[in-house]
């Protein structure tokens, strides 16, 4: 090879060595930009449309109730309605004793009340599904009501790793057989026994304390 060849070689190597060298590293996507925001947003406005969308389906075709909408974005119908003028309403810090079961928009049976087993749960205190940590506070004791949650109001994208489906709506029937304050509920159980810890599915959000 002769000389002039070995150089121009040399040359084009150094070239394209420097323009390696050169080349910036590409930035990775980043998923807080706001065309993702946007498109993340919209998404969550469609699901929201279509899972209000059946539920108004079904108070419609349920002619027989009155639907009621709750501020917090879910509805609910009194099964049995206290006809007591007490106006007690369960508390943070109120010990509720209540039965419920959890089924799909379509009526079919998720947790049986059974499985569900009574619960006794501190208002405010414990881990529950969103929607009833609310919807309880609205029962006076003996009333039997059935809500109507959106999944954001229930397990939410991840559901429960068992039974509920992530994004899935729940139908959500709840039997308030009584309520105390935590103080006469302690004594009324063993001197050294707090209330038991509610036994229901996992939940998607830590109580307020």
């Amino acid at each position: 090879m002769k000389f002039t060849q070995i150089l121009a070689c040399i040359f084009a190597g150094a070239l394209l060595l420097s323009s390696c060298n050169n080349q910036q590293a590409r930035k990775p996507v980043s998923y807080s930009s706001g065309t993702f925001m946007k498109e993340s947003v919209a998404r969550n406005k469609k699901l929201i449309a279509g899972e209000e969308s059946k539920i108004e389906s079904i108070m419609k075709s349920d002619t027989a109730s009155d639907y009621i909408a709750s501020p917090k974005g879910y509805w609910y119908k009194y099964e049995t309605k206290s006809a007591s003028k007490d106006t007690l309403l369960p508390k943070k810090g109120d010990v509720a004793y209540f039965d419920y079961e959890i089924k799909d928009l379509d009526g079919n049976v998720i947790y049986t009340e059974f499985e569900l087993k009574p619960q006794v749960y501190l208002v405010d205190k414990q881990n529950i599904m969103m929607g009833m940590r609310d919807g309880i506070k609205l029962m006076k004791k003996g009333e039997k009501v059935t809500f109507l949650f959106p999944s954001h109001m229930g397990y939410g994208y991840h559901g429960d790793d068992r039974r509920i489906g992530h994004n899935q709506p729940l139908m959500t029937t709840i039997s308030l057989r009584d309520i105390k304050p935590e103080a006469e509920a302690r004594s009324t159980q063993n001197a050294t026994t707090a209330p038991k810890a509610i036994v229901t599915p996992a939940t998607t959000e830590e109580p307020k304390q």
